[in-house]
């Protein structure tokens, strides 16, 4: 019987200002499956409303969302498709 496992992606978009860092998941989010992971790494401080914003549009809720070390690092799992 096989298995799936989960596939977690890294999307850097440090450095990209709005809308970037939303499309950047957004193109993630289309080649994920359910139960997979999506870490987002920003630095433009619009990612976290919009990431807020995308996750109750899409149904996939943020895991964490924190400031580490000069960054803002989102964690998404995917739960809809």
């Amino acid at each position: 019987m096989a298995t799936t496992q989960a596939v977690r992606t890294l999307v850097d978009s440090r450095g990209s200002t709005c809308p970037g860092p939303i499309t950047d998941l957004a193109m993630a989010y289309r080649r994920s499956k359910v139960g997979d992971v999506i870490e987002l790494w920003a630095t433009d401080p619009g990612v976290k409303p919009d990431t807020k914003a995308w996750s109750e549009k899409t149904g996939n809720p943020i895991v964490s969302l924190e400031d580490q070390d000069g960054k803002i690092v989102v964690v998404i799992e995917i739960k809809k498709r």
